[in-house]
């Protein structure tokens, strides 16, 4: 089988509705060894995953390297498409300058002139009182004269990207600003079983975790490419071991309370489609705001999960309308 694509917003472009994570958390190709991981990614590539999504911050440039590294190897007509990701310190007051390094540095490991789609990975905020630490951009940051979507345009005319996005995480409100002033091409945006507050207008005020206030929808109205991320939410969903990577983005988000929530939605669909991973996968898949969804791999036997899940499609119109059920009523999500 071979992986569908989907369009991806107004960038003329589509995405492999599966996207390679070479992130933290599945985090598969940094620590395993140059064979191992490169037998994962070309498997990936053959069954028609076509894109790879990483970040400097990844492995602290790890991802990068050994993602160029593997495409070093390969024939330019058989390497996938690549979205990477920069963060800066606006405390140092050089948001340009820093800015370039980090992408110039992000190419050189990848080992190419340029990339499809470049990524800002900071937080989005509406004022600097606002800001939780120095990796958060104000909206005046973001679209005022010289801000980030100014610097971001400078990316596309020096010929580094094709496309610029935006990480959809910070305030929900501020997030939804910025999408709305389309200056941007793609969002990757947080949506999975437990938190999918993107594709809805409103989650209700006893919601008990961050309400994204129906981010996708806003995105579709500014025809961006979205990749949804976190679709395991940082594994709680995939598996009941944990791996010491889950790193929270939503509010609410301690080892109970997620634990408690993944148990809540895995009662109401059993184990009838698919195992835990490629449940949570298969919703996503039914979510048709989302253009793909990035995937992160902890073992090679993940991707033949993640394959799986695939070739099976959206989780029926029945099991969505239990899980919104169960999201409206659980003390795990209220109160």
């Amino acid at each position: 089988m071979s992986v569908k694509q989907s369009r991806f917003g107004g960038t003329g472009l589509t995405v492999p509705q599966v996207i390679y994570g070479g992130g933290w958390v599945g985090g598969f190709i940094i620590r395993a060894d140059e064979d191992e991981r490169e037998a994962v990614l070309d498997k990936a590539y053959d069954a028609g995953i076509d894109w790879i999504d990483t970040a400097a911050a990844y492995g602290d440039g790890k991802s990068e390297t050994v993602i160029g590294q593997w495409l070093a190897k390969r024939p330019v007509e058989k390497r996938p498409r690549i979205s990477t990701k920069f963060g800066v310190d606006v405390t140092r007051g050089d948001f340009k300058d820093e800015m370039l390094r980090s992408v110039e540095a992000s190419l050189e490991r990848i080992g190419r002139d340029k990339v499809e789609l470049i990524y800002l990975h900071n937080r989005i905020v509406h004022e600097d009182r606002d800001r939780p630490d120095a990796r958060s951009n104000t909206l005046d940051e973001m679209l005022g004269r010289g801000g980030a979507a100014d610097v971001m345009d400078q990316l596309k005319v020096r010929g580094l990207c094709d496309l610029t996005g935006i990480t959809a995480s910070g305030q929900p409100s501020a997030v939804n600003s910025v999408v709305a002033h389309k200056r941007f091409d793609a969002a990757q945006v947080y949506y999975n079983m437990i938190n999918p507050t993107a594709a809805h207008a409103s989650a209700g005020s006893d919601w008990n975790s961050t309400d994204l206030g129906g981010l996708l929808e806003a995105c579709r109205e500014s025809d961006m490419g979205t990749m949804g991320i976190r679709i395991f939410a940082a594994g709680f969903l995939a598996t009941k071991e944990r791996h010491g990577r889950e790193v929270p983005m939503t509010a609410n988000t301690s080892s109970d309370a997620e634990e408690a929530r993944a148990a809540a939605v895995q009662e109401v669909v059993g184990d009838g489609y698919g195992t835990p991973a490629q449940t949570a996968l298969r919703f996503g898949l039914a979510c048709p705001l989302l253009s793909g969804i990035v995937v992160g791999i902890g073992e090679p036997d993940h991707l033949e999960q993640v394959l799986g899940a695939a070739e099976l499609g959206p989780l029926p119109d029945d099991v969505l309308e239990a899980l919104d059920e169960v999201r409206a009523n659980h003390p795990a999500f209220r109160g």
